[in-house]
């Protein structure tokens, strides 16, 4: 069989890991078939994914890891995953962002997507504690400056608040804090590291809890943006209920049992690329 060159095997990781945590595992010859790449194409990729702690071999196959509550990847190891997901969640919450409007982005891979997407509108004040995010408006901004193409000079302003900065590429703590209490937004756009009734809105890192507090107090409306991998995933520290958030953008990955969970919660459930109930097909 020959090798699928279709896919990077960046991509191939990316959706056998998604396979390993949705199925709760998955066997080789299984990976084969769905890739359509050879036997030793799929050890070698599970190899790689079992030396960054991202799944567990086993004979024949692979499981999911369980990771520490405290454990925190890096921006890297999480900006490979759920590509066509982010995407999908970040035109849908674009969406969300009034022209002219003065809106929070926190930090995260669905946040840097999100970024992407905010550069088709206009006259935004855009507050941000992720230097990934803060670059992209900054190089768009550049790029319209010297006459290339991209949105108009001003189109966003960025202020990056100071801080320590972490595993994700945001900064935390004190300094951070200090500047988010005095502003005040008309829409915080959350990533998170994990949603679950119980626990709300987590991650792994205690400084980036309380700065989370900070953008959810200063906004007026809160969204989330979060791939269904995020659901059922409970991190050291909970930084907000699900009372507190008025949307939560996912992707249609997302469980059937989550969504029947979420029926029952108040925060409206959008899910990027479907026909909302009584839409027209």
């Amino acid at each position: 069989m020959s090798d699928n060159q279709n896919l990077l095997a960046e991509q191939r990781r990316a959706l056998i890991l998604d396979e390993v945590r949705r199925r709760g595992g998955v066997r080789v010859n299984e990976l084969t078939r769905k890739l359509n790449v050879s036997d030793m194409t799929v050890r070698r990729d599970l190899d790689s994914l079992a030396r960054q702690g991202m799944v567990e071999k086993v004979h024949g196959g692979a499981v999911p890891v369980s990771e520490p509550s405290a454990h925190e990847p890096g921006f890297e190891a999480k900006s490979g995953l759920e590509l066509s997901a982010k995407e999908d969640i970040a035109k849908a919450a674009a969406e969300m962002a009034a022209p002219g409007s003065a809106i929070a982005l926190a930090g995260g891979t669905t946040a840097f997507a999100l970024a992407q997407q905010l550069l088709e509108v206009p006259d935004l004040t855009v507050v941000t504690n992720s230097v990934r995010v803060a670059d992209v408006f900054y190089t768009a901004q550049r790029a319209a400056a010297s006459g290339g193409t991209g949105p108009r000079a001003g189109a966003a302003t960025v202020v990056l608040t100071g801080g320590v900065r972490t595993p994700s590429d945001t900064l935390v703590g004190p300094v951070a804090d200090a500047a988010i209490r005095s502003l005040h937004f008309d829409v915080v756009f959350l990533g998170v590291h994990g949603i679950s009734v119980e626990a709300g809105l987590s991650t792994p890192n205690l400084a980036e809890a309380e700065t989370n507090r900070h953008f959810v107090r200063s906004a007026r409306r809160v969204v989330v943006v979060a791939d269904h991998t995020k659901w059922g995933t409970v991190g050291l520290s909970s930084f907000a209920t699900l009372d507190e958030v008025d949307v939560l953008v996912t992707d249609s990955g997302l469980p059937v049992e989550a969504r029947r969970e979420f029926a029952e919660l108040p925060p409206e459930l959008v899910v990027a690329g479907e026909q909302p109930d009584g839409a027209d097909i």
